[in-house]
């Protein structure tokens, strides 16, 4: 049903730039733009060429220019140049601040010197308060786009305030409340406040436990409190108190998305997320590490597999279904350790939690290894049979062993996959940067010496295949 939806949905860019093209008379074209969705007007700047850009730049208002602006993602810089530095500067001097800094970040140093010293005084000053925070810091993502009421003003007093600042602020679904002396006191939700009587006290309708993020609190660290309040915008304060801007929803959709995108990779053992347009020495740089280390290791698993050529030597076959054992086990840990990683979000998981969550892994691996188990048994044992010409009750043997081989390492895997990232979650390690390769490795070890160990066991010294 979606991809139907999806083939029916009118193409607006498309359509924005044909009316660009064909429409002549500017009040009209103006009209016509303006009836359009500001994301789908940027759409258009992005997939249109230069002629049909400058057009629009040009009908459109400094103020609508801006918000188009601040839905245009990939490389916003480069259709900022094409203004004159005037106009672009008005453009940036129009955005909210987090909108800005965005913009900022693709321009090089000249262009940006060059913007900054055009900025009007107020967002000159807003975007040089955000560019002195560190990139990993909250503070460097907030916006000044808030309304702020006194904590001791009347329900009309109030209202007065929502009204006078809106003109400049268009976040007000929540109002953020002040004491006399600037600090914060919490918040009002506009609904509350609509259907507020004027002699109703405005204490009654301020809640004073509304949930904030510190200004140079790491952003990582705020996941937890940016994920559990479903607020559409959450405060940032200084060290005393003040409120130093605010996180809209989209910020805080945007944040959550870029650590899901840096935990992901993580997992595959990188620093932090690739990013399609950086340099191929610098995406190298990021893998290169755990790629080091995970060749000194690969070399370990190696010398346990060389452990094992007399093995090999009797009974050859026995090596076609190593590869099968490895990418089960490998599966499964990692399986594990995603579940692990997500359940370990929670702060306040007990430890009976915990070891409820390593037994069901556990129970998980062992019902799927024996699954899989009993599959390999019946095909692999018909292969051998028909394609190796070992005879039946060998063939079943050799695939039994490799059933029993997938139930054992599966089961280890579950656990390993549960319990390092649990393990490096208690000392204060990311789970997600060692769990992934480290988990790799281990099952690997795990597969090889129990299937060739079995093997060894049961083919060769009981069976005397």
């Amino acid at each position: 049903m979606k991809n139907a939806r999806n083939q029916h949905r009118t193409d607006y860019a498309k359509e924005l730039i044909k009316i660009v093209q064909t429409t002549k008379d500017r009040e009209e074209l103006k009209k016509k733009i303006a009836a359009y969705h500001e994301r789908d007007i940027a759409n258009a700047i992005v997939e249109s060429d230069k002629t049909v850009r400058k057009c629009i730049y040009d009908i459109l208002d400094i103020a609508d220019i801006a918000e188009i602006f601040s839905y245009i993602e990939e490389e916003p810089g480069k259709y900022l140049e094409e203004m004159p530095i005037e106009q672009a500067a008005k453009v940036v001097s129009n955005m909210d601040s987090d909108d800005a800094m965005d913009l900022f970040e693709e321009l090089n140093e000249e262009d940006k010197y060059k913007l900054l010293k055009r900025l009007d005084k107020e967002a000159k000053e807003d975007v040089q308060k955000l560019l002195s925070y560190e990139e990993d810091q909250i503070g460097s993502c907030m916006t000044n786009n808030y309304i702020v009421v006194r904590n001791d003003v009347t329900i009309r007093e109030a209202m007065s305030t929502l009204v006078k600042q809106a003109g400049e602020h268009d976040n007000i679904q929540t109002l953020y409340v002040i004491d006399e002396n600037g600090i914060f006191a919490g918040a009002i939700d506009l609904k509350d406040l609509i259907i507020a009587r004027e002699h109703d006290n405005l204490q009654d309708i301020i809640s004073s436990s509304y949930p904030y993020v510190y200004e140079h609190e790491k952003i990582s660290e705020c996941m937890e409190i940016l994920t559990d309040y479903e607020e559409d915008s959450i405060p940032v304060l200084t060290q005393d108190k003040k409120i130093a801007g605010i996180l809209t929803s989209s910020d805080i959709v945007e944040l959550v998305d870029d650590e899901m995108g840096d935990d992901y990779a993580k997992l595959a053992g990188l620093t932090e997320e690739e990013d399609l347009n950086e340099p191929t020495i610098v995406s190298m740089k990021k893998r290169l590490p755990w790629l080091i280390a995970l060749l000194f290791l690969g070399m370990a698993v190696s010398s346990v597999v060389g452990m094992f050529e007399s093995i090999v030597a009797v009974l050859p076959i026995v090596i076609c279904f190593q590869s099968l054992v490895l990418d089960m086990a490998g599966n499964v840990g990692t399986q594990s350790l995603a579940v692990t990683i997500r359940v370990l979000m929670d702060e306040n998981l007990s430890g009976k939690k915990k070891i409820a969550l390593l037994f069901k892994e556990m129970k998980i691996g062992f019902l799927n290894g024996a699954s899989l188990a009993i599959m390999a048994l019946v095909f692999l044992g018909v292969y051998i049979h028909l394609f190796k010409h070992y005879a039946w009750i060998s063939s079943f043997l050799i695939s039994g062993c490799v059933g029993i081989s997938l139930i054992v390492a599966m089961v280890i895997s579950s656990l390993v996959g549960t319990i390092i990232p649990m393990f490096f979650h208690k000392i204060n390690i990311d789970p997600a940067v060692a769990s992934g390769p480290l988990i790799t490795t281990i099952n690997d070890l795990v597969a090889v010496i129990t299937y060739y160990g079995l093997s060894g066991l049961v083919l060769i010294q009981l069976f005397h295949i």
